[in-house]
């Protein structure tokens, strides 16, 4: 347990920050959830709307500080290719 007033400070300001950065990455977890499943189940239209929605909101998370930047360009970096492997599947 925190002894000095800074620390205790520091919990509640932690605790602060973890609350607002959740909403932030459960969010874009969300998004990314249902984008892979369309991709899937083979709904590309509806994919890359989705895809779109998630990219979108990783890069808010990243710019809110709740993602670091390189996490979300990862994780856009890999739904990106898991829908180009799905299109390439398709059409071939």
């Amino acid at each position: 347990m925190a002894n000095t007033a800074s620390a205790k400070k520091r919990i509640r300001s932690s605790e602060r920050k973890r609350v607002h950065n959740r909403q932030f990455r459960a969010a874009a977890r969300t998004y990314v959830k249902k984008a892979r499943q369309l991709i899937e189940q083979g709904n590309l239209q509806e994919a890359e709307e989705m895809v779109k929605k998630a990219s979108s909101t990783l890069d808010k998370a990243a710019r809110k500080g709740a993602l670091h930047d390189r996490n979300a360009a990862r994780r856009k970096g890999r739904l990106m290719a898991f829908l180009a492997a799905a299109r390439k599947s398709k059409s071939a």
